[in-house]
């Protein structure tokens, strides 16, 4: 993945900087080669081939900057798109690696973790993040903190209100999860 934010904090986006990023995936060493242009990025990389050998690939990826509403401006992708006739365009932050070119999640088709979840599972994710938000631990038995100094009461019940709702909806379905599987098992007995 590439992230233009990244990029752009470590100097990468300057005009002439060239440059390289390494990674591992399993027991392959994978690298890519950038070199900044003006309001352009040129990526070469090796894929791997069908026939499992390497593949070399040049891509250029544009980047736009847009002023930000205080000062300042803040870098993008453009994404090229699926190639040929018609490109995406969309204005993105991170381009993702799919078979052989960096394109945008809509071009990978790529989905978010969350919409594979369960509505039990959202749940408990977001009972999770409150509680970090509470400073406590994310298992059902912690205890309630006190109100951390300089929230407001109002702030803070809510945030124990919606942690009290999360972990009732996910008991009540893991209640009913349970149930489902217990009636499947005495039906094939």
């Amino acid at each position: 993945m590439l992230d233009v934010d990244q990029l752009s904090k470590k100097g990468c986006l300057r005009s002439g900087w060239t440059g390289s990023w390494q990674w591992i995936v399993g027991n392959e060493v994978f690298s890519i080669t950038l070199h900044a242009e003006a309001e352009r990025v040129r990526l070469s990389y090796a894929v791997l081939a069908g026939d499992g050998g390497r593949e070399d690939v040049v891509d250029t990826i544009s980047v736009v900057y847009l002023r930000c509403r205080f000062g300042g401006s803040r870098a993008y992708f453009i994404c090229p798109g699926p190639g040929g006739v018609t490109e995406c365009g969309r204005r993105v932050t991170r381009l993702h690696l799919s078979r052989r070119y960096f394109l945008c999640r809509h071009c990978n088709q790529l989905a978010y973790a969350s919409q594979y979840e369960q509505p039990w599972e959202r749940a408990l994710r977001r009972a999770s993040k409150l509680k970090r938000r509470l400073g406590m631990g994310v298992g059902l038995a912690e205890p309630l903190p006190e109100k951390p100094r300089g929230m407001w009461t109002r702030t803070y019940a809510r945030l124990l209100n919606g942690i009290l709702e999360s972990e009732l909806l996910a008991d009540e379905a893991q209640v009913e999860r349970v149930q489902r599987l217990s009636a499947q098992l005495q039906a094939d007995l």
